[in-house]
């Protein structure tokens, strides 16, 4: 049953145009070709990729992070309180005033009390400026070694040059030791990012990441398996290279290098995808079938997620064209301010403690 239903799934007309199939695939007179197995060796290097982030995080991101004048702002932390702290954990971060007034009167605390507990205790989730530093520079400096990696790969190809060439002889192309490890290291990244997702920054684009890095991972695998391997290289090359220059831009923002930060932001808006190489010329040369449209539905979806970004990037760049103001990233969450004249939910503002609370008389209230 399961084997049947693999030779379904894997059949030549599904995959392949008519007329070709997986025993275009095996190796023969010398010419090596990209086998499923292959993918395995993804595991190991995204293992090593995880070990050297965290050594690189620490020894070079960190005192990096110092020299460029990167600082935490100083956090004051939320009081401690079992009711307030009950209802942040279970039921909401952000409640409503009906919720805030009725908490008011379980601890005795003025509802401004309760409003600043719960920015204060939402401001100490938050990622500090140092972490969001670290991580960027882990990134920017994967992508533009990658960057470089795949112009060394690819720059003296044909098709590099003339991308219709992705498809001559396709699906009997030769794989190269350079795709090879270009492949391995690009995906094997991609997928030490899954395994870190849980720890790194989630910004209020988290879903959207999810589903770049899932799509991603399942665009380049899929590449690898039916030898669009001239097709894969190029499009990693394109991410890489806008990749590399939102990276930088964030280590600038969070630095304060306002005026870099504002030039790069704006040079990221200039990225382009290979739409046509893979997703219209191909029709010149064969009849359409499922894998064709599979591989470029995949980049479709990171068409489209580039497409929200860039609106992002856009409207970071409309606030500072007026003025001369930073650019801020988007997708994260800013920290909330507070006044000072404000005093803690764990003081009493008036009146005497009872039962752990305090007591307050309405005529003598602060706002």
């Amino acid at each position: 049953m399961l084997s049947r239903l693999n030779e379904l799934i894997w059949t030549d007309w599904i995959w392949f145009p008519e007329g070709y199939g997986w025993d275009d695939l095996k190796d023969h007179d010398g010419k090596v070709f990209p086998k499923t197995r292959d993918l395995w060796a993804v595991l190991p290097v995204a293992l090593c990729f995880l070990i050297i982030r965290q050594i690189f995080e620490q020894t070079i991101a960190l005192p990096l992070a110092t020299l460029l004048g990167v600082r935490d702002k100083h956090r004051v932390c939320a009081s401690p309180n079992p009711v307030l702290e009950s209802h942040f954990c279970s039921k909401s971060k952000h409640p409503t005033q009906g919720s805030i007034e009725s908490l008011s009167k379980q601890t005795g605390c003025s509802v401004r009390q309760v409003q600043r507990w719960f920015r204060r205790r939402r401001n100490e989730d938050r990622p500090s400026k140092l972490k969001k530093f670290q991580e960027a520079s882990w990134r920017f400096t994967f992508y533009l070694l990658a960057f470089f990696a795949g112009l060394a790969v690819l720059v003296d190809k044909p098709w590099f040059h003339d991308v219709k060439l992705v498809w001559e002889n396709f699906p009997k192309m030769p794989l190269l030791t350079s795709q090879y490890w270009y492949y391995m290291i690009e995906l094997g990244f991609y997928v030490s990012l899954i395994f870190s997702v849980a720890s790194d920054v989630k910004r209020k684009d988290f879903k959207e990441q999810i589903v770049h890095h899932v799509a991603t991972i399942l665009l380049i695998s899929f590449s690898w398996l039916v030898n669009y391997i001239r097709a894969g290289t190029l499009i990693m090359l394109v991410h890489d290279a806008s990749d590399y220059l939102m990276e930088s831009a964030k280590m600038f923002n969070y630095a304060g290098w306002k005026k870099t930060c504002n030039f790069i932001f704006t040079v990221k808006t200039s990225w382009m995808m290979i739409i046509y190489a893979t997703g219209v010329y191909p029709l010149s040369l064969y009849p359409t079938f499922f894998g064709f449209y599979f591989f470029n539905g995949l980049l479709v979806v990171l068409l489209i997620l580039h497409i929200f970004w860039t609106g992002l990037i856009l409207r970071m760049v409309i606030k500072f064209l007026p003025g001369n103001g930073i650019v801020e990233d988007e997708r994260s969450d800013k920290e909330e301010t507070e006044s000072d004249d404000e005093d803690d939910c764990s003081k009493p503002k008036n009146g005497h403690v009872q039962n752990g609370h305090s007591v307050l008389h309405n005529h003598k209230k602060r706002d």
